[in-house]
């Protein structure tokens, strides 16, 4: 196992610091304005990039590149939305989300309002949704950031964090616990497991007792 890990940290931190923060940031970015996260999940990025990171310097850059990817394909997502709307919930990829979750993205933002898009950042499908949705719907863009900024800092301060942590710990403990790896996989099984939880309940705030679909 350590063998292992040591080759595949010693991979990603390969990587020049620049080009893996920013193509982390540009994942984000496409994440939730293209709806990219329907298919990679950003979690996966984020700790992927943040196990690499070799410095003070490049963790705080890490997470205001994400920061920054996150507001920035919000920002797209919304202007689609807003642009847009109808046109995509009509077409191909449309069809293929479903009538269901986009109405629950709908009735949450209908219901939640800011809150919708605070804790949206933090549930999956509808992180990818809500800022369509938000655009299409009409909310004020400025209400809209309000909302989403402190969330997108939360997140991208919790994943990149993790992942540095058991990353920093597997180096520290590697040269003299065979099981170091074990330790690794340990504290990143344990935020999965976590933030299933709170991703868990979470999503049962989204739904209503008035909801048809």
């Amino acid at each position: 196992m350590n063998a292992f890990l040591e080759w595949f940290l010693a991979s990603v931190g390969s990587v020049e610091p620049a080009v893996r923060v920013g193509l982390a940031g540009l994942a984000i970015m496409l994440e939730t304005s293209v709806l990219i996260g329907l298919v990679i999940p950003g979690d996966t990025v984020v700790l992927l990039a943040a196990t690499g990171i070799q410095s003070t310097a490049e963790y705080f850059a890490l997470i205001a590149v994400i920061v920054v990817g996150s507001l920035v394909g919000e920002s797209i997502g919304f202007a689609l939305g807003h642009a847009f709307g109808p046109a995509i919930q009509r077409s191909r990829v449309g069809k293929w989300i479903g009538h269901k979750n986009w109405r629950a993205a709908e009735r949450f933002l209908e219901h939640r309002g800011g809150w919708a898009i605070f804790i949206s950042r933090f549930v999956p499908v509808l992180h990818s949704l809500v800022p369509l949705t938000a655009g299409l719907t009409g909310m004020e863009y400025r209400r809209f950031m309000l909302w989403t900024s402190p969330a997108c800092i939360i997140w991208a301060a919790t994943y990149v964090t993790v992942g540095h942590t058991a990353a920093l710990t597997f180096d520290e403990l590697s040269g003299s616990l065979h099981f170091a790896g074990y330790i690794f996989v340990g504290i990143i099984a344990l935020f999965i497991v976590v933030m299933a939880i709170v991703k868990k309940s979470l999503k049962r705030y989204t739904h209503h007792d008035d909801d048809k679909d």
